[in-house]
Parts: structure tokens; C-alpha cells; sequence
């Protein structure tokens, strides 16, 4: 066995790579020789060698030392084959001793590396996923110690953070090699809002960037690492002597298995060890929780796949008390072509973005009912959401495609595929610009029946549609979204300018607000609510206002304030009971007689309505529609509790369909008992939006449809080529019909009648 020279250490060869890359008078190439070369002599090793993984999960020789020339850029592996291959494959360090009797081990004449015997090799990673390979060769006979390829990995992570951040290697030389095609990874999640989008992956809420990988004093590094333990452990300390947390239950014993992560000797310790060998304790972090990636995510076992989830975010935790979260100026600063990554955020969070900039948002979690893809429909953003690990297959500033109708994605689509979906994007473009045209034409159907079509809103930026769309009016105002838009609860001045600012605006056209639909899976970021397991049918809305007077006195007497002597259209959301509306209106009255003691100009027309939103409501229709100006039917929450289908659960969520004879008829009972009464009737939830449900909704008697902005000139266009009377007839021929929908019938009803869907 040769005997070596001791190492000259890894932080010596660290900063000398730190050099190389900070001088402007090289070429890249000249950059790659001269790294190659001085790990090579720092390893005492013959060769030293660096393959960079490509499109189509091809691993390129890019630099070498020791082989010969003509190997570079022309030597390629396959992800698995040979050695170097295997390396990457199993993102896990390689050492032999004579490495030509490996099994694995497949010769490529050009290389030259007959003569070397043995090998040690490292994945290059970055976020947990392999971008390469460094491997170091010996022609004689050795046997690498824990220590080289310790202080390899580390080299092969500042390799990495070269390779990716775009510093080493030009754009060019990272795209598709000739004769290799990149094969899109498609992920399938949740459709939370539709439509497409291409862009370029920014993901939400990171770490700031590591600047400085390279130290300059261990000790103090060290030093730096153990106060941000101890600022971690007691920022969790602080979680467990939460009221909530410490009464018991499995919370707490999540959060205390947590906490003895957190203390994890054997974690800790291969930070400290990579703080040893020359790097800073942020970029020490960073590579344990590279390494712990890797290394979980070749796990098949769910609880160990979990366990990762454990580790990420203590390693993001740590790095946050080390380098402080992400400046929110970085949200202003996007490309214009940007899609927001995130593991969960909330509708407050995507509204700190520019929006102009925002192509779309992809999310781990996510459900369609919360308010986050409220507010993303509201700002037309396509949205995936339950796409499990997607955010570990993507890298910053990955290309991206969002096809929110499907709810899959696209990371690194290949040219094939990325020019397929810009053409659909550019016909989606012009059909845009059809339906724009229809702005000032009236929604009439060819038998001449109107259609009021109104726009949901929740901003007041959102005002601006209704002359754009040529909406009647707004049939649904989110009142809670501005409170979610805020760091405190607005008070009565705060909320009283906003409402009359879109009375104002709307210029005469109806508008119905909503009062405060939150709680549950809605909580406001500055108030602390109690988490549920169902949320969707827990403590929310209109039990909220009724158990929490104040908050909705305070929304009514801005609403009344505001009217100046308009009219005031209100509707109280989850009504449940009579009694409940009852209360609500007492409330509203209440305010109203406040108003008019303190000379207030009165209200010209007030109209209060229910949203028809649980199936109960339906049974007390005769009560409801005398005590009602209106009825709403929020479909969204009807069909979710009809069908006792939770929407945000991947395996259910399109399991039962609003046109399936279920859903129709029960819709139909609820038109019945409006027109008996002569009481005015509308529907705002998403089925409302989509032409072939709205379609079957004016085929049942709906008149009055309120949607997301985007959704009102493709309606309007099914509308202008539709016959009432015929639908009528064709509907009534399915009334028994057995199948599980009939979407399709209608489908074909819509073509054979050159209706536009």
C-alpha cells in the first residue's frame, strides 16, 4: 500500500478554490483545469476529475486532470453506469481500493484510466439532489480515509454551489448535450386554480442565499453555530410552554420529538466536523442537510421519509437564526416570468408578491378551499397544490410549467414538450382576446333570455375588472381578504374607508358583501384560533360573528357607515339555522339604529341575504326565503357537505361531480322554492365559472352568476351561443339517467348545438 503525504487541509483548499473563482481573468475552462489540479495535488492523487449531470440524466466529463485531454466533454455516463454513475445514482461517497475489480466498474478507452487502480468519489449536491460527480483516482493500491473523503464532500460542495449558481459554467454548457433529449419530470397534485403558466422556479420564504461558504476562523464559526443551537432550542422551548401545547395531547408529543431532533448528537456533530474542515456554519448546515436529503430520500419506509421532513426543517430553523430570514424587497425583485414555489403559505403571503410578475404557484400542500386559492384565482394564477416532495425536484430558477386545468406540472420540460404548451398559451392569448371583444355585448342567449353575470372580488384592486369584463356588478365581495391583508384587525375607520372606496368605485353597480368568512382552515395571521380536524365544518363564519359579536358590529356599522346613502346589499355566510340569520340581522339593525341616532344619512335600498352553503338550510327553506331579500348558493362548501367529499384530499376531490343528477336536482329544488317565492336567487361558487357547468346551471333556472374575473368572457361567449329552450328539454330527458355524471352528455349537447365551451 503507498504511502501519502499528509493533506495540506481542507480550509487551505478551500480558500485557494475561493481565489480561482473570485478572478475575472480566466476562462471558464482555465477555472475548471485549475480547480481539478489543485484538489488533485491537495489529494496527493493522480487524477481528479469533475462530471457535471446534463439533460437527460447524462453525467459529462467537464474537467480533468491525470486523463487524457481528449476525454473531456466527450466522455458520458448514464445515470447508474459504471462507477461514477453508481455514484450518482445512490447520492452516496464510493472508495476502493482497486476499483477496476468492482463489478460496476466499466472501462472507457478514451479516458486512459487503465493504469489507476484506485478510486474515491462524491456526489455534488445541491438542495439533496446530485448535479454531479468529483472523484479522485491513484494508480497505486489505497485505501481513502474517512477524514479525505469528509473534507471531499466538502470540496464537492462548493463545486456544487459553482456549478449551479451559474458562476462556473455558462448557460450554454448546461443545456441538453446533442443527441440526448430531457425528459420532463411530471408531478400530478390538486387543481386549486386553473389555467397554464411557464416560468422559472423562485421558491418562497427560503434562507437568504449563503454568500460565504469558505471561513476564515473556525472557532469563531463554531462559536456562531452554538448560540444559533441554543436560540433554536429555545425558540422551540418556547412552543412547548405554549398554553395550547403544554395541556397535552399528540401535538405536544410531536413537538417534544421535534425538540430531542433538535438535540440530535450525531446531526450536530457532522455540522461541527464540516466546520472543521473550512466551512462557514451556515454553508456547514447547508451540507448536512444536503447529505441528509440524499440520504433519506432513498428511503422507501414512510416514517423515515418523515423523519427527513424533520431534519429539513431544523436545518432551515438553524439557518434561519443564523443568517435571519428572507428580505421581503427579494419579493419585489422577480423576473417577470416568475412561479412561486411553497411548502404551504397563506393568501396574505402571496399578496406581499408583485403580481404583475407572478406566473404561477405550485405548493406541497394546499386546498381548494382555502382562501390562498381564493385570492389566486382573484389574481388569475394557476395553482397545483398536494404535489408531495415536488419543492426537493426543483431547483431555483428550474423552467417550470403549471397546467392548472390537468393540476400536474412540468420541471425542466424539454423542447418538445415546453414548445407544445407555449402554443397553447399563445391560442389561450388570442381566445383572450376574442372574449374582450364581448365586453360591452350583453349575455344573452339566442332565445333572447339575460343573463346577469357578476364578478367575485376580495381586493379593492379587483374594482378595476368591472369595467374591464363589462361584469353587471360584484355578486360576492370576500370581506375577510383585506383582514388577511393586514398585520392587526382593521378598525371600524379602516374598514369603513375600504367599503366606501368600492361603493365609490363601482360606479352604481350592485355589489354584495360577504361578512367575515374565517376561521377554521381561514385563521387571520394576528389572531389565535385553536386548530381543528375538520376545519371546513368547525368553529367559522357566521358562528365566528355570533359567538364573537363584536367583530361583526364592528364590520356592519363600517358597512352602514360607508353607504352614504347608497343601496347596501349584505349576505352572512354558513347559515346553518333560521335562529342563526335571525341573530345576524338583529345585529345589522342594531347598527343601523346607531346609525340613525347619530343622524346618519339613511340607507336608500338594504337588501340581506343567506349563502345557501349547507345542505341543512334547504330543509327550512320556507322559513329562510321569508326572512330573506336573496339566497346566494355557495356551491363550493354545498357540495363538499352533500357529498361528504373533502375537496383539498387528492383521492377524492373529483370523485363526485356538481353535474351528476345528485347535484342538479338538488340545485333544481332550491331554484323551485326561490321562484315559488318570488325571491331572487344567484349562485358564486367555482361552478359557476366554468362554461359547460354554467351552461347546465341556466339549463335549471339560474339567471345570476357570480365568478372569478377571468371566467366572465368564456361564459359570456356559451351564453351568446346558446338556446335556453332547447337545453331545457334536453335536461329533462336525463332526469334518470344512472351514471356517475353527465358531464359528457351535456358535452355533446354543447357541440351538437355549436354552443362555445
Amino acid at each position: 500500500m503507498s504511502r501519502v503525504k499528509p493533506l495540506t487541509g481542507s480550509r487551505l483548499l478551500l480558500a485557494r478554490l475561493r481565489d480561482i473563482m473570485a478572478s475575472d481573468d480566466v476562462t471558464q475552462q482555465a477555472r475548471l483545469d485549475k480547480i481539478v489540479s489543485i484538489i488533485a495535488n491537495d489529494f496527493v492523487a493522480e487524477v481528479c476529475s469533475i462530471y457535471v449531470l446534463r439533460a437527460g440524466e447524462i453525467l459529462e466529463l467537464f474537467a480533468a486532470t491525470g486523463l487524457a485531454p481528449g476525454a473531456i466533454h466527450s466522455t458520458k455516463l448514464a445515470i447508474g453506469e459504471g462507477l461514477i454513475g453508481r455514484i450518482a445514482a445512490q447520492s452516496r461517497p464510493l472508495a476502493l481500493s482497486d476499483a477496476q475489480s468492482h463489478p460496476h466498474f466499466s472501462y472507457r478507452p478514451e479516458t486512459g484510466e487503465e493504469i489507476f487502480q484506485s478510486l474515491a468519489g462524491v456526489p455534488i449536491l445541491r438542495g439533496g439532489r446530485v448535479t454531479g460527480v468529483l472523484a479522485v483516482q491513484n494508480q497505486t493500491s489505497r485505501s481513502y480515509t474517512e477524514e479525505e473523503i469528509e473534507i471531499l464532500e466538502t470540496t464537492a460542495m462548493v463545486v456544487a454551489e459553482l456549478i449551479t449558481g451559474d458562476k462556473l459554467l455558462g448557460k450554454d454548457e448546461l443545456r441538453a448535450t446533442d443527441g440526448s433529449t430531457l425528459m420532463p419530470i411530471i408531478l400530478d397534485g390538486v387543481r386549486l386554480n386553473g389555467g397554464l403558466a411557464i416560468g422559472k422556479a423562485i421558491f418562497h420564504e427560503r434562507a437568504r442565499p449563503i454568500i460565504k461558504l469558505v471561513s476564515d476562523d473556525p472557532v469563531k464559526e463554531q462559536q456562531r453555530l452554538d448560540r444559533a443551537v441554543i436560540e433554536m432550542h429555545g425558540s422551540i422551548d418556547q412552543m412547548l410552554d405554549d398554553p395550547e401545547i403544554s395541556n397535552g395531547g399528540d401535538h405536544k408529543d410531536v413537538l417534544k420529538a421535534y425538540r430531542m431532533f433538535a438535540e440530535d448528537v450525531g446531526w450536530l456533530s457532522r455540522i461541527t466536523e464540516a466546520i472543521e474542515n473550512g466551512l462557514t456554519a451556515e454553508a456547514a448546515v447547508e451540507k448536512v442537510r444536503n447529505d441528509t436529503r440524499a440520504r433519506f430520500r432513498k428511503q422507501t419506509n414512510r416514517y423515515l421519509r418523515e423523519r427527513m421532513h424533520d431534519f429539513d426543517d431544523l436545518a432551515h430553523r438553524l439557518l434561519q437564526h443564523l443568517v435571519g430570514k428572507i428580505d421581503s424587497n427579494i419579493r419585489n425583485n422577480l423576473s417577470n416570468d416568475t412561479i412561486l414555489l411553497a411548502r404551504n403559505m397563506g393568501p396574505a403571503e402571496l399578496l406581499d408578491y408583485d403580481r404583475k410578475y407572478l406566473k404561477g404557484l405550485i405548493l406541497e400542500g394546499g386546498s381548494t378551499t382555502t382562501h390562498l386559492a381564493i385570492v389566486a384565482r382573484a389574481l388569475d394564477i394557476p395553482v397545483v397544490g398536494k404535489l408531495e416532495d415536488a419543492l426537493d425536484k426543483i431547483e431555483p430558477l428550474d423552467a417550470i410549467i403549471i397546467d392548472g386545468d390537468k393540476g400536474q406540472i412540468y420541471i425542466r420540460p424539454g423542447q418538445t414538450i415546453l414548445q407544445s404548451f407555449t402554443n397553447s398559451l399563445n391560442s389561450k392569448n388570442e381566445q383572450l382576446a376574442i372574449f374582450a371583444s364581448l365586453r360591452d355585448i350583453p349575455a344573452m342567449t339566442e332565445d333572447n333570455i339575460n343573463i346577469s353575470i357578476n364578478m367575485n372580488a376580495g381586493l379593492l384592486a379587483d374594482i378595476d375588472n368591472l369595467s374591464e369584463t363589462g361584469a353587471d356588478g360584484i355578486g360576492l365581495f370576500r370581506t375577510e381578504i383585506p383582514f388577511m391583508d393586514s398585520d392587526q384587525f382593521p378598525d371600524v375607520n379602516r374598514q369603513t374607508d375600504l367599503y366606501r372606496q368600492i361603493i365609490r368605485r363601482s360606479e352604481d353597480k350592485e355589489v354584495v358583501f360577504r361578512t367575515l368568512d374565517i376561521g377554521g382552515d381561514k385563521d387571520l395571521p394576528y389572531w389565535d384560533t385553536y386548530k381543528e380536524e375538520n376545519p371546513s365544518i368547525g368553529w367559522r363564519a357566521i358562528r365566528i360573528s355570533l359567538d364573537r359579536p363584536a367583530i361583526v358590529r364592528h364590520q356592519l356599522r363600517a358597512l352602514v357607515s360607508a353607504t352614504e346613502g347608497r343601496n347596501l346589499n349584505i349576505m352572512f355566510p354558513m347559515i346553518t339555522e333560521i335562529t342563526e340569520f335571525d341573530a345576524a340581522k338583529e345585529i345589522l339593525q342594531l347598527e343601523i339604529h346607531r346609525a340613525e341616532a347619530k343622524g346618519r344619512e339613511p340607507i336608500k335600498n338594504l337588501k340581506v341575504g343567506a349563502m345557501l352553503e349547507v345542505p341543512a338550510l334547504v330543509y327550512q327553506m320556507t322559513a329562510l326565503l321569508e326572512r330573506s331579500d336573496f339566497i346566494s348558493v355557495g356551491s363550493n362548501d354545498l357540495f363538499q357537505f352533500l357529498f361528504a367529499s373533502d375537496r383539498s384530499n387528492p383521492r377524492i376531490a373529483d370523485r363526485y361531480d356538481s353535474l351528476s343528477m345528485t347535484g342538479i336536482n338538488f340545485l333544481s329544488h332550491i331554484v323551485e322554492q326561490c321562484k315559488l317565492s318570488d325571491t331572487p336567487f344567484s349562485i358564486c361558487g367555482e361552478i359557476a365559472g366554468r362554461p359547460l357547468d354554467a351552461m347546465a346551471l341556466i339549463g335549471i333556472g339560474f339567471r345570476n352568476l357570480s365568478m372569478q374575473a377571468s371566467s366572465i368572457g368564456p361564459v359570456k361567449a356559451m351564453i351568446r351561443s346558446l338556446s335556453v329552450n332547447k337545453l331545457e328539454q334536453y335536461l329533462r330527458s336525463l332526469q334518470s339517467h344512472p351514471s356517475h355524471n353527465v358531464r359528457e352528455k351535456l358535452r355533446e349537447f354543447a357541440i351538437d348545438h355549436n354552443v362555445i365551451i
